[in-house]
């Protein structure tokens, strides 16, 4: 029987444990593990090996844009470009610049009247923001084929950080679907914290609404939503989990596994004059927002973006201005992209937190300690 499944990881929850076994359980039929970068590809085969000591044959794991080179542009674009796709370029920005004007504005090729220019470079690469809306244009041209390849050879899709999927990337899940495979999204819609596509299509569903996408744009009870199986996790302590929460209040708060203790547990204030004490003391990483943000070079610092994944005893926060007016009044309006690495920030450390704010004695603010030498 058909499964369709969207399950809401906390961070923490052991979603790459949980993924791998469930790979595991196919005993017949192949399984693909798709996930949207490089890292989180090279941390699923690191926990087959930690669990099963080696990746089964029936098992393939690789990159969301492999799985479409290999699935859906190679075999299907004889219909749309003569010319053999040589692989993909990485960007960044919106791609197939025509030219800028004088005034500053961009012009783009337009698929209707370049289809080439606008997907592909002069040497026939496909830019990485359009190669879903070409593996969609593969797929309605050679009447559905595309998926039905996918679901001939697979019996089980597995997506991984699936809130890393945005505009024509959604179109493509929508038709998985409807195929005849299992299909199991997994991901945490609190850690976008870069945009993938600069695609308008479906751009109100960007910023890891994966749900409100299932539930507004496909057939109804199409997907089973589970937000109760990943939401433990075995990272943060209670006080963590319960601060790290308040930033997204429509969420089920995470519930906290972690019961260590130690002398030095959750979410403090530390004011910028004892920074140096508290490094000393704790030995915590820091975390800020770039590399422009100064720290203190003789202790561990790493970017938020760059920490999503990673587990720490302690980290210490160099908070942005936009952190800060969301710490003073939790209802402050804190855009999607710095509530997604605020959060990210709060749920690497296991037993403390600490983050730069200068407080006052009379400051009191819920949830937060503070540190004093």
């Amino acid at each position: 029987m058909k499964t369709n499944k969207l399950i809401i990881a906390a961070a923490g929850s052991g979603k790459t444990t949980f993924l791998v076994n469930e790979a595991l359980k196919q005993k017949s039929g192949k399984v693909l593990i798709t996930t949207y970068t490089q890292a989180n590809e090279a941390e699923i085969r690191k926990k087959f090996i930690e669990i099963n000591g080696w990746i089964p044959p029936n098992v393939t794991v690789q990159t969301w844009f492999s799985t479409l080179l290999q699935h859906g542009v190679r075999p299907y674009q004889g219909g749309l470009c003569e010319k053999t796709v040589r692989g993909m370029l990485l960007v960044n920005e919106p791609s197939a610049l025509k030219y800028t004007t004088k005034s500053g504005k961009k012009v783009y090729y337009s698929e209707s009247a370049d289809l080439e220019k606008h997907y592909f470079t002069n040497d026939m690469k496909i830019y990485s923001d359009k190669i879903s809306k070409f593996v969609c244009r593969c797929n309605k041209n050679s009447n559905g084929e595309v998926v039905n390849r996918l679901s001939r050879i697979f019996s089980h899709i597995f997506i991984d950080e699936i809130q890393d999927l945005a505009g024509y990337d959604l179109e493509i899940l929508k038709l998985l679907l409807k195929c005849s495979s299992n299909i199991l999204f997994v991901g945490d819609p609190r850690q976008v914290t870069y945009l993938t596509h600069n695609e308008r299509k479906h751009s109100q569903y960007k910023e890891g609404r994966i749900k409100d996408f299932i539930l507004n744009e496909c057939p109804k009870d199409i997907c089973e939503i589970d937000e109760v199986t990943l939401n433990r996790t075995h990272r943060n302590n209670k006080l963590i989990c319960e601060y790290s929460s308040r930033l997204y209040p429509n969420f089920a708060a995470c519930i906290s596994n972690q019961t260590e203790t130690t002398e030095h547990d959750g979410v403090f204030l530390v004011k910028e004059e004892h920074v140096g004490h508290y490094l000393q003391k704790y030995n915590p990483v820091q975390l800020r927002d770039s590399v422009k943000v100064k720290v203190n070079k003789d202790y561990k610092s790493i970017n938020f973006g760059e920490s999503k994944g990673l587990t720490f005893d302690r980290v210490l926060i160099y908070p942005t201005q936009r952190f800060i007016n969301w710490i003073n009044d939790n209802n402050h309006e804190l855009p999607p992209m710095s509530r997604s690495k605020f959060y990210v920030a709060l749920t690497r450390a296991k037993y403390s937190v600490g983050i730069i704010y200068n407080y006052e004695e009379s400051t009191n603010l819920e949830g937060l300690q503070k540190f004093t030498v």
